[in-house]
């Protein structure tokens, strides 16, 4: 159901470039043309699904200090299955068990992983289809980038 969703919300979008609207533009410029054009409507599990996404939003954005003055994720979300549902459970770092944590950070280990994975994907695409001469390099190999890191919040 989700995918038939987001294809409609594509088609949106090629509308709107089609109907010679601002390009490139944002997304709240294109959801003020489909609204305009009653093209979207919020329905009501749009809306509950709106301020769900919007708690995850927040609950990602909130940060504490740790006892060794580091700034640190308060919430965690960690994919799991109840009742052979599969759900998203949000714990608090200073209160979850040993079991969600170890959980939620493998899975964000594993969004990393895609990330870097597309990422290779569309610069070697782009390399080989537009920019054979000169192609962008990118090293994924984190670990100098994580120490540089480091220091830099040691140091303020």
């Amino acid at each position: 159901m989700l995918l038939g969703y987001y294809e409609q919300l594509q088609r949106i979008v090629n509308r709107y470039v089609d109907a010679g609207e601002i390009w490139p533009a944002t997304t709240r410029e294109m959801a003020s043309w489909a609204i305009r054009q009653g093209l979207w409507a919020p329905q009501r599990s749009a809306v509950v699904g709106l301020c769900a996404e919007e708690l995850s939003r927040a609950m990602r954005g909130e940060y504490v200090v740790d006892p060794q003055g580091r700034r640190i994720r308060a919430k965690h979300a960690a994919r799991m299955n109840r009742n052979g549902e599969q759900l998203v459970m949000w714990d608090d770092i200073k209160t979850a068990s040993r079991e969600h944590m170890e959980l939620a950070f493998q899975q964000r280990r594993q969004q990393i992983v895609g990330d870097c994975r597309q990422l290779k994907m569309d610069v070697d695409s782009y390399n080989e289809n537009n920019n054979p001469e000169e192609p962008i390099q990118l090293v994924f190999d984190f670990r100098l980038d994580l120490i540089e890191r480091e220091l830099e919040t040691s140091v303020v």
